[in-house]
């Protein structure tokens, strides 16, 4: 049995997920400081992966990396090409897990206390600062639970993928291209194996998710309140000299 898929997949998720985390989080945040009518139009745009068809948006890629296409042409003046590649693979990934991110990270950061943030900028801390230091802490579990979901979409992402990256075994073929194609050559028995790999790859990481959980929170507890009377004690001044 060739297990290229397999590898395919978990190197396409994790880089995916890498690229749409840091994307994600950032757009996120930059929403959170914006307002106004207009910014719906940006959420519309941010989320419309998330309702559109795979297949429209293998389209779409398509018509951007194609060669006839803006990015596609710009990138053939280097001697590079997209489409039916493995970074065609991850584009497709990361476009279709992105709105996940976006969402449950804005919706983390939302929920933040403006009280908690207001203090922050009264002891004169920045920005940025604040964001790192406040805010990214008390958004966590949403933002991690974001990263689940983005990396849950790209490995299973299917029909952007094979319209934009195609199915070249060794190259291209992840585990939903491999059952799909095992399906059509009525190869039931490895379309089977190769929906065991994937459940047994998501709920490992489900098993590794609860158990990383259950430490913080054990954590948290035994030592949040000896953490709240140093900060009570200690943060003003520490926030001032810094």
């Amino acid at each position: 049995m060739d297990w290229s898929p397999v590898w395919i997949s978990l190197a396409t998720s994790v880089t995916a997920t890498l690229i749409t985390a840091v994307i994600g989080l950032a757009a996120a945040a930059w929403r959170e400081s914006r307002g106004g009518a207009a910014i719906a139009l940006v959420d519309a745009v941010f989320l419309l992966p998330l309702v559109l068809p795979p297949t429209v948006i293998g389209f779409f890629l398509l018509l951007l990396f194609g060669r006839n296409g803006p990015l596609g042409k710009a990138l053939m003046h280097f001697g590079a090409t997209v489409v039916f590649s493995w970074p065609a693979t991850v584009i497709a990934a990361t476009v279709v897990a992105f709105p996940l991110m976006y969402l449950t990270s804005r919706a983390a950061l939302e929920q933040v206390d403006s009280h908690v943030l207001q203090a922050a900028r009264t002891l004169g801390a920045s920005e940025w600062r604040i964001f790192r230091e406040v805010s990214l802490p008390l958004a966590w579990p949403g933002i991690l639970a974001g990263t689940i979901l983005s990396f849950a979409r790209a490995l299973g992402e299917f029909g952007a993928t094979l319209m934009v990256a195609g199915d070249i075994p060794g190259r291209t073929a992840t585990i939903p291209i491999a059952i799909y194609f095992a399906v059509e050559a009525d190869e039931i028995r490895t379309a089977l194996a190769w929906c065991a790999v994937d459940v047994v790859i998501s709920l490992a990481l489900l098993v590794l998710l609860y158990q990383w959980t259950n430490a913080r929170g054990f954590a948290r507890r035994t030592s949040g309140h000896g953490f709240a009377r140093r900060a009570s004690a200690d943060e003003p001044a520490g926030w001032a000299r810094r």
